[in-house]
């Protein structure tokens, strides 16, 4: 079983009894699901998954006014839990099961108690933060905050924003893929040119991400969290030969053509979305192009490789 599923069910079976008999005139104010940090937040766990860091349970977001009223019992009654440990810490020593605070768990990826609050906030707070913030689910949220708070993040980007992102993407792919990549090996750097070939790779990631409008998570799940995605999520397996097959002759004109591939499947969707109307293979002059389409004058007037 998934750990998503293992956590929904321990919490319907002790959870959910335990907030009823014990705090019923705050079950209604808890917010109860599993997000966070780990792989069965994004749902990608597995068995392997199991060997460091993993445990069953689930989270209980509260109001600040409630966790001063209840917090310490609700941390006690969740751990007298059957089968919960007395100390859920992930490897980087953070809390992630248990009772939280909303406005806490919002600051750990934001640096706000909620969503962030400006287009400087969106434009530089990381990517795979903000998918750590939305993944996994909520089961219960009566008074909504919590969950007005993860809808903020999950679709709250500024347009501009994400058309900023989307330029230094493509301008990032078009000079690690298209120009460095071949101009390494002619150098005869084949390391530098399998660091370049892995730039191409996580921005092209980047890109399809924004295109779909998600938030792209860690790099290590980068390329699972692409299954599914309607807008170029099929590129998945031409990205990861990019990166796994052969560095020989043939494997190096089979690369230069398959990151050709990708750079037109991605010009072939910024002009389906209007963002691009230029004829080039080359993605720099797109990305050009789609600094253009951006409306705010301080967001526009960014160097090109920002965001």
């Amino acid at each position: 079983m998934a750990g998503l599923d293992e956590a929904r069910a321990f919490y319907e079976e002790y959870g959910r009894p335990m907030l009823h008999e014990r705090f019923p005139q705050y079950e209604g104010r808890i917010a109860v699901g599993l997000a966070g940090r780990g792989s069965e937040c994004f749902g990608f766990d597995d068995e392997v998954s199991r060997d460091h860091d993993f445990e069953t349970g689930f989270c209980l977001w509260l109001e600040d006014i409630d966790d001063l009223r209840i917090g310490v019992e609700l941390a006690r009654a969740y751990r007298a839990l059957p089968g919960s440990g007395a100390a859920q810490r992930s490897s980087m020593g953070e809390e992630r099961l248990g009772v939280r605070r909303t406005g806490f768990f919002y600051r750990r990826y934001t640096g706000t108690a909620g969503a962030p609050e400006s287009w400087q906030q969106w434009l530089y707070l990381p990517s795979h933060a903000l998918a750590e913030a939305t993944n996994g689910e909520v089961w219960r949220d009566d008074l909504g905050r919590f969950s007005a708070v993860r809808e903020a993040i999950l679709h709250g980007m500024p347009e501009d924003v994400r058309r900023k992102k989307l330029a230094a993407r493509a301008v990032e792919m078009a000079q690690a893929g298209q120009y460095n990549y071949g101009r390494c090996l002619r150098h005869g750097e084949e390391g530098a040119a399998m660091l370049a070939a892995a730039e191409f790779v996580r921005a092209a990631c980047g890109m399809i991400y924004l295109l779909n409008r998600r938030h792209m998570p860690y790099y290590k799940w980068m390329l699972r969290g692409m299954d599914g995605l309607p807008q170029l999520g099929q590129l998945r397996p031409a990205l990861e030969f990019i990166l796994t097959a052969e560095n020989d002759e043939a494997g190096r004109q089979t690369k230069t053509g398959v990151i050709e591939d990708v750079c037109a499947a991605v010009i072939r969707q910024l002009r389906a979305e209007g963002l691009s109307h230029g004829d080039w293979d080359y993605l720099e002059p797109h990305a050009f192009a789609v600094m253009d389409t951006i409306e705010n004058p301080e967001i526009r007037a960014l160097h090109i490789m920002e965001g």
